[in-house]
């Protein structure tokens, strides 16, 4: 990293520290990482706004899924704080209008209910399901990683990041706003993510086109739970941008 050693890391929906563990014996030494935990926020701004006070003067910024758009709202409002930024297994867009808007909300309603009747490690194992390259839903050790994060979350910080996700904004005048700021920027996602698939980040790119684009082969949405070394091989050229 050619300025700032400090890494702010932004986990998504009912993530910890736990998505971002993996790379860190691949990180450039000297690199601090701080990851945030949302609490009980409800809303992306307030996620952001939080970030904001516990972060350094000056940082690099990477966030993951539902993190990716925390760091959207970072840029929204202190883009001057912000060094570089990485958006990973992410999307841009709000919640859609009419009938898609509503299968999501169902669809998402449909899992915190679960949560509550059943318990999280319940919920997280439906969830799970679709959140990995197919391969890699036989790796005991990688999908008890993920469901043992998810169950030290409650359903009620399940409900609010839900509420948060489906009142997310708009991305695209960040997105846009990215190549003006001179921002060293990587988006990137797991080549095979059903959830946040290659085309979205492709969308992406093209309202950020100074950005990298880059993919991690045999990989799904927790890319950097499921292949860490070659994510924070991709990590890594984006620190060594020069700023």
């Amino acid at each position: 990293m050619t300025q700032s050693r400090d890494l702010v890391l932004v986990p998504g929906l009912m993530c910890d520290e736990a998505v971002w563990e993996p790379l860190y014996p691949h990180l450039p030494a000297g690199v601090a990482c701080q990851v945030v935990d949302h609490g009980d926020a409800d809303h992306l701004t307030v996620m952001a706004q939080r970030l904001l006070e516990a972060a350094p003067a000056r940082f690099a910024l990477a966030g993951h899924s539902m993190g990716a758009r925390v760091a959207l709202e970072v840029m929204r409002l202190a883009p001057q704080r912000v060094e570089r930024l990485a958006l990973l297994d992410t999307g841009y867009a709000p919640l859609a209008a009419g009938a898609a808007g509503e299968a999501e909300k169902a669809k998402r309603q449909a899992l915190l209910e679960k949560a509550r009747a059943q318990g999280m490690r319940a919920m997280a194992a439906e969830w799970a399901q679709g959140m990995v390259h197919p391969d890699r839903l036989q790796d005991e050790a990688l999908m008890e990683a993920i469901l043992g994060m998810c169950e030290r979350k409650t359903a009620d910080q399940f409900a609010a990041q839900i509420r948060a996700l489906l009142a997310r904004p708009d991305g695209s005048e960040v997105l846009q706003s990215l190549q003006a700021l001179g921002v060293p920027t990587l988006i990137a996602c797991g080549r095979q993510d059903a959830w946040a698939p290659v085309a979205q980040h492709e969308a992406m790119h093209r309202l950020a086109p100074g950005a990298v684009l880059a993919f991690v082969e045999d990989a799904g949405h927790m890319a950097p739970m499921e292949r860490p070394a070659e994510t924070a091989a991709v990590i890594n050229r984006w620190l060594a941008q020069p700023a």
